[in-house]
């Protein structure tokens, strides 16, 4: 197991130091360094493309010898920004080791998990004639950026095996994330007279307006369910308006909903158009308050006993952890694969400091334990001994 330590820290290291950024950074050479590891070790993989054409991830494939169903181990390779990198204490391209720590941006989310999978996909690749089904890697490079670019086009190829189950590699090791919130987004635009702040006669601008509309938005209740985190309304972003004497004449209003199995996308969009109905009869504008869907994914949760939770749940448990299954409040891929119908775990891994903020890092201790126990749960579900 030190050897295989050693060779998953020093890929993770190179990981970390190719900066990834998601919408930032070009992701070629991320994917240059993944795909040199992968053939120099003869493991099958080929680059995903989006609807576009361009890349979005790496997908690697281990065939088992015997028919049964195929499990996906995902990792993103692309990154959160850096933020102020003046306040980080070492660069976020570190990619060095410090007290046992590995320090830089995507060390935690998560170069680690995909340098992790990279080497059990190649520890199971010589045995596969043992195994039923098969394994695959989903190397996500378009994950940060909110559209699950990799994600998308793994479910969306049509020579991939639809997988029977994902084990999403995010970070923390007291809890295997089962399930998460749902989302209903839209942008609301209020519309105003446009008009001069000096004029004689007094105009309402489109800003003000809309800080009136947020403030209802703010002010509305939601019902609560049986679902283990209540749903919750936030105003994200205002944009409106340019300079100092120009009253707007439109102001755009990001709403975030995040939803839960009873109170999901529908409910959310008559919910938020009921309080812009109720705005605009109360402060009429010149016109109705446009209500533009953006995007919505339905909540989940798996069952303990369902796969792949329960492999991976009871490896924990046989490697001596204390773990508990956990519904998240943030959404992630999981919440796109239930969409799909395929169930999914998204957390399990190292523990971590500085997550999406300064001073990213993995603590490398539990390195062994946690790869033992993705190889332990992977190789229940492949049938492997």
């Amino acid at each position: 197991m030190d050897d295989v330590r050693g060779s998953v820290v020093a890929l993770a290291r190179e990981l970390v130091r190719t900066p990834s950024r998601g919408g930032t950074d070009d992701h070629g050479p991320v994917l240059d360094v993944l795909e040199r590891w992968l053939t120099g070790r003869g493991l099958p993989h080929r680059r995903l493309r989006g609807p576009d054409g361009t890349t979005a991830g790496l997908l690697v494939e281990v065939a088992g010898g015997r028919p049964g169903e195929w499990w996906t181990l995902d990792a993103c390779v692309d990154t959160a920004p850096f933020g102020d990198e003046g306040a980080w204490s070492f660069p976020p391209t570190a990619g060095d080791v410090v007290d046992g720590w590995l320090r830089g941006r995507g060390a935690a989310d998560s170069k680690t998990a995909a340098a992790m999978f990279c080497h059990l996909a190649a520890d199971l690749a010589p045995r596969a004639g043992e195994l039923a089904g098969g394994l695959a890697v989903l190397l996500d490079a378009d994950e940060h950026t909110g559209r699950f670019g990799g994600a998308r086009a793994y479910l969306a190829d049509p020579r991939a095996r639809r997988p029977a189950g994902v084990m999403i590699g995010y970070p923390g090791i007291d809890e295997v994330v089962v399930g998460g919130r749902g989302l209903w987004r839209c942008i609301l635009t209020v519309r105003a007279p446009s008009g001069h702040s000096g004029a004689r006669r007094e105009v309402v601008g489109a800003v003000s307006r809309a800080a009136h509309l947020v403030r209802m938005l703010d002010g509305t209740e939601l019902p609560g369910d049986s679902f283990p985190l209540p749903p919750r309304l936030t105003v994200t972003a205002i944009d409106g308006g340019e300079g100092f004497s120009v009253v707007p004449d439109r102001c755009r209003i990001n709403v975030d909903v995040r939803t839960t199995a009873e109170f999901g996308p529908p409910e959310a969009e008559r919910l938020v158009r009921a309080v812009v109905s109720a705005f605009d009869a109360g402060t009429p504008g010149p016109g109705p308050t446009d209500v533009e869907p953006v995007i919505s994914w339905p909540a989940y949760r798996l069952d303990g006993d369902r796969q792949p939770a329960a492999a991976l749940l009871r490896a924990a448990a046989d490697a001596g952890l204390e773990v508990r299954a956990k519904v998240a409040g943030p959404s992630n891929i999981g919440n796109l694969l239930a969409g799909e119908g395929v169930p999914a775990t998204a957390g399990f891994g190292l523990p971590h400091q500085g997550l999406h903020g300064t001073d990213e890092r993995v603590d490398l201790a539990e390195l062994p334990r946690v790869y033992g126990v993705y190889r332990r749960a992977v190789l229940r579900l492949l049938g492997g001994p």
